[in-house]
This record gives C-alpha cells, sequence and structure tokens, in this order.
C-alpha cells in the first residue's frame, strides 16, 4: 500500500515534466518560425526545412509524453489527498481508466509500487524525447557554419 508522502513526491516529480515540456515547446516555436520564414520574403533552404520539420517531429513526440506525465502527475496528486480511502479510489480509477480506453481491463491488478515505476517509465520517454530535440538542435547550430561554408 502507498503512502501519502510516497504519492505526493511522486506527484511533485512527475510534475517536473512541464518544465521538460516548456522547453521542448520553445525550441519547437523556434523550428516553426525558422521554417515558415520562407513566408515572410526569406530564401528557402531545403535543409533548413528539413531539420525544423525533424525538430517539429520530435517535439510533437515529445510532447505526447508530456500529457500522459501531466495527466499521472494530477491523478497521483489526486490519489495522495485521499490515502484512507486508496483501495476504493483506485477500483474507481481502474474502472475509469478502462472504460475510457486509456488502460487495458487486465491491468486493473497492478500494485502502488508498480504504478508509480510505469509513471517514472512515462517520465523517462519524454526526458528521451526531449534530449534528441535538444541533441538535434545543438547538432544544427553546430553545423551550420560548415553548412554556409560547403552550401
Amino acid at each position: 500500500m502507498a503512502t501519502e508522502m510516497q504519492l505526493f513526491t511522486l506527484a511533485s516529480l512527475l510534475r517536473r515534466g512541464r518544465a521538460l515540456d516548456r522547453l521542448s515547446s520553445a525550441l519547437s516555436l523556434v523550428a516553426l518560425l525558422i521554417g515558415l520564414a520562407p513566408l515572410l520574403g526569406a530564401t528557402a533552404q531545403p535543409l533548413s526545412a528539413l531539420f525544423c520539420t525533424l525538430l517539429l517531429a520530435l517535439g510533437l513526440g515529445q510532447k505526447y509524453w508530456a500529457l500522459r506525465v501531466a495527466l499521472d502527475a494530477e491523478l497521483f496528486q489526486q490519489l495522495a489527498g485521499r490515502v484512507d480511502q486508496l483501495a476504493t479510489h483506485t477500483a474507481d480509477l481502474d474502472q475509469t481508466l478502462a472504460q475510457l480506453k486509456l488502460q487495458p481491463v487486465n491491468q486493473s491488478a497492478r500494485g502502488w509500487n508498480e504504478r508509480g515505476l510505469g509513471a517514472l517509465r512515462l517520465l523517462r520517454q519524454q526526458v528521451l524525447w526531449l534530449l534528441a530535440q535538444l541533441l538535434l538542435a545543438i547538432l544544427i547550430m553546430l553545423g551550420l557554419p560548415w553548412l554556409s561554408i560547403t552550401g
């Protein structure tokens, strides 16, 4: 059985995903602005369009995981305040998730330790997508001088 402090701590950790999402959104916005620059009269560069598309695709992948992490953060926060009735709320949660097709029916027997580890896996996925987006952005910035010399 999970304690109130365990659930609060997990919810707090999952809420850190919001800051990661903001960073990814900023990178995606920059990529979108650069990608749309030819509409404002800038010279169209096919390589630039490719890089912007890749940055946006990675940003969308990160956004998917961020939404899932945010949902888990809110659920853990709600349940932490009701730990005295955790068994009842767990059954209600599992039934609701199954009805909304957000969880297979056969996963409802999971314990809270397993659920916590699953939520942390979602956060790790979000971090990996953000790291891929950051790495691509850094490689683009470092490669721009070389691309302008050769291209």
